[in-house]
């Protein structure tokens, strides 16, 4: 498990029964249900957020081509829409976009975002293999994350706000022997196309910086 996500769940915890752990996406649904349907990965999360990429990337990840269906409130368009509100007040925050449960029993992926109204001041961790897509990418065997900005044409001289897009693997996934490439390929490519999904739907200027397939060449 990683550092990032540690701390998370110790600022759920910390904010429990208050507002902001209802809006800050700490439960494990969004609506108390079960689901029990399951579908394709490209009905995910509201629908468009996932590649045909992705989804032979999410196969590599959980060996797995059918999720359960996402929850009523569990899209990109929910996302960004407590993206902005959190923009409005503070220019920083947290929350998820949503969570990807594979039919077979294994560890649910988290996709979450972070806003912050300043560009990154360090390099990712070196548990990262840094990428070249948007501001700052990384990705790691059980993790990965694209930072972009988001200005609008709309308001050319406001500071942009710098989105982050992590896709993790909840639990302790054993780092693969070998070559562990394909695994990190895999977690770039989702959140890629997350954030990139995340860019279109906020309405940044020319999406973020983001193009329309993954950079997985490491940054040398």
């Amino acid at each position: 498990m990683t550092t990032r996500t540690t701390t998370r769940k110790l600022l759920c915890a910390a904010m429990a029964g208050s507002l902001a752990f209802l809006a800050g996406g700490c439960g494990d649904s969004d609506d108390g249900k079960a689901v029990d349907d399951y579908v394709t990965a490209d009905k995910l999360c509201g629908g468009g957020a996932v590649t045909e990429d992705a989804a032979k990337a999410l196969q590599v990840i959980t060996g797995d081509t059918r999720f359960a269906a996402s929850g009523t409130y569990s899209t990109v368009a929910d996302a960004a829409e407590e993206l902005t509100r959190e923009a409005v007040p503070a220019a920083s925050g947290y929350g998820d976009i949503c969570r990807l449960y594979p039919e077979a029993p294994v560890d649910e992926l988290r996709v979450t975002w972070d806003l912050s109204n300043m560009p990154p001041r360090e390099g990712a961790a070196s548990e990262f293999t840094i990428l070249s897509m948007g501001e700052e990418a990384g990705a790691a065997h059980d993790t990965a994350f694209v930072t972009f900005p988001c200005s609008h044409k709309e308001h050319p001289l406001a500071r942009p706000d710098y989105i982050s897009v992590w896709v993790e693997a909840t639990g302790r996934p054993t780092e693969p022997e070998g070559d562990v490439r394909p695994q990190k390929n895999a977690y770039a490519t989702v959140t890629h196309s997350f954030a990139l999904a995340m860019a279109k739907e906020l309405g940044c200027e020319e999406n973020g910086g983001l193009k329309a397939k993954p950079s997985l060449i490491p940054v040398t």
